[in-house]
């Protein structure tokens, strides 16, 4: 028992000085938390989330505006593209089939207009 204590203290220490990771993988996470630099793949095994684009914003998980500067993404729905998996908070993959996707995005070119609906 003292045993599950301790690691559950330690999980709790490290997930409050950032250590444990900004980013929740698989089920569980937030969508509507999701910003920053962001790698896109072309291997959905190496992705975080895999990603349906729609072409509506009303039937989208979340509105996405695409930043060109990286220090900039600090939003919900604020996301930097780079090119070097090492510089990324987390990695997408674009999926073509929506029942195979994690959530949905819609891609905006305003600014305020970027993140969750609710």
């Amino acid at each position: 028992m003292r045993r599950v204590y301790l690691v559950l203290n330690l999980s709790f220490i490290l997930t409050l000085t950032g250590i444990g990771g900004s980013v929740v993988y698989g089920q569980g996470f937030d969508v509507c938390q999701l910003y920053g630099v962001v790698y896109v793949t072309d291997n959905p095994n190496e992705a975080n989330f895999k990603v349906f684009i729609e072409e509506s914003e009303a039937f989208a998980d979340l509105v996405v505006f695409q930043e060109d500067n990286r220090l900039m993404a600090d939003r919900p729905g604020i996301w930097f593209i780079t090119d070097t998996p090492a510089f990324a908070n987390f990695a997408i993959y674009f999926e073509r089939n929506l029942g195979m996707a994690d959530f949905s995005i819609f891609y905006t070119d305003i600014l305020s207009f970027a993140g969750c609906k609710n």
